[in-house]
């Protein structure tokens, strides 16, 4: 019996939420994303953690940001996710200094 193929639907490309941990190359950002799980036998939270390449064209995130990556086409030898959106800025950029006021 022959079987009638129905098209798939445009597929949705992966997206994964994580924390920069990198801004030292140009347009490139390294972002960790942490997963947490519960033992299958323990039952105990197990906390693992990945590192991703990607690829950040306007250099707008900086490090501690909290950020959304989308899966792409290979950019490069390491590259295959983009940025696609900031959730959450840090809230003290490594390398700057806090405002000081003055007192007069």
């Amino acid at each position: 019996m022959a079987e009638i193929a129905t098209p798939k639907p445009a597929g949705r490309r992966a997206t994964k939420t994580g924390k920069v941990v990198s801004t030292k190359m140009n347009k490139t950002i390294v972002v960790e994303v942490r997963l947490r799980k519960a033992h299958a036998l323990y039952r105990r939270v197990v906390s693992k953690s990945r590192k991703f390449y990607a690829h950040d064209e306007t250099n707008t995130a900086h490090l501690g940001d909290f950020v959304e990556i989308e899966e792409t086409r290979p950019l490069s030898k390491l590259k295959r996710w983009k940025l696609k959106n900031i959730i959450q800025r840090a809230k003290l950029v490594a390398g700057e200094e806090p405002a000081k006021t003055q007192a007069s």
